[in-house]
């Protein structure tokens, strides 16, 4: 049970542990979320404080991604509590349950008539802007923004790939990969307002075209003390076909306005290697072609016709 009105708490470091390890999360990863090192978190696992500050509980439950009440030690209970009661007279006892209701009732009315005004809660919103298509093998670039209305002292974007699909590189760094289950968190402290995030993906080279595929993420913060999540929602659609994930309408050719609109994200994703030495010679031969043996995009004359 949580303790009320304590800057402490006891936590259980053998179900910290056990968690931690269920999620299969580094010490390294839980340390940075929490902001010590990873010895200290070493020393709460193995019980080495019988408490900790509160704060760093919550951060530490944020990391492990539970309530705080599922890593903090249980209060032994009572097993008589006759036992522990003082003598009172049957007598007394008669008066002690109306006391209660008027206790009771005083605190209520103090608390309706004085209680402050509610602070709202920090909205954060999270999207994830997709290129148009995805072909076999090849490497696309995922967008995500992430903001709130209000400065937050901290925030954990995960997101989670489809099977078989990679994650290459990002910007920021991603701070946790676990490339077997197709995860990746990134871990933010007092983030600015607006974050961009930039990361390629290999497609699997056995997605084919009418595959049901997507990817899920949620953006993890702590405003005002109190655990918010909202997912990542996808803008755009994207389809499994033979276009370079530059080319937005799929017509074999990287526009005039296409390869300025690469050109910006150059500048944003640096130092992310987008290709950009194969999309500036595409534009400048005037298409491509995809050669589904070798699995890549290869500069083309564009057709008599266009």
């Amino acid at each position: 049970m949580e303790p009320l009105n304590t800057s402490s708490v006891a936590i259980d470091g053998l179900v910290v542990r056990k968690i931690r390890e269920e999620k299969r999360l580094t010490q390294f990863y839980v340390s940075k979320v929490v902001g010590v090192t990873t010895d200290t978190v070493s020393r709460w696992e193995n019980n080495r404080y019988p408490t900790i500050m509160r704060d760093n509980a919550l951060k530490l439950a944020e990391a492990l991604e539970v309530e705080l009440d599922e890593i903090l030690k249980e209060e032994p209970e009572l097993e008589d509590s006759e036992s522990v009661e003082p003598s009172v007279s049957k007598k007394n006892k008669t008066w002690i349950p109306l006391l209660i209701v008027v206790i009771i009732a005083a605190v209520a009315a103090g608390y309706f008539t004085l209680k402050p005004a509610a602070v709202p809660a920090a909205v954060l919103h999270a999207k994830r802007i997709l290129p148009s298509y995805a072909a076999p093998s090849s490497q696309i670039l995922i967008r995500v923004e992430l903001s709130a209305d209000k400065p937050l002292k901290g925030m954990i974007l995960k997101e989670t790939f489809p099977a078989g699909w990679q994650l290459i590189e990002a910007q920021p760094a991603v701070s946790h990969l676990d490339s077997e289950t197709g995860k990746a968190r990134w871990i933010f402290r007092k983030p600015p307002l607006t974050t961009h995030v930039f990361y390629l993906l290999r497609v699997s080279e056995n997605a084919h075209a009418g595959d049901d595929f997507a990817i899920h993420g949620e953006l993890i913060a702590n405003p005002d003390g109190q655990r918010s999540v909202t997912p990542v929602d996808s803008v755009g659609t994207m389809k499994i076909e033979p276009f370079h994930w530059a080319d937005s309408n799929g017509d074999g050719v990287i526009d005039d306005l296409e390869i300025l609109e690469i050109s910006d994200l150059t500048d944003e994703a640096e130092p992310l290697d987008l290709g950009w030495d194969l999309i500036e010679e595409i534009w400048e031969m005037g298409a491509y072609k995809w050669q589904p043996d070798e699995k890549k995009f290869v500069p083309a004359e564009p057709p008599l016709d266009q």
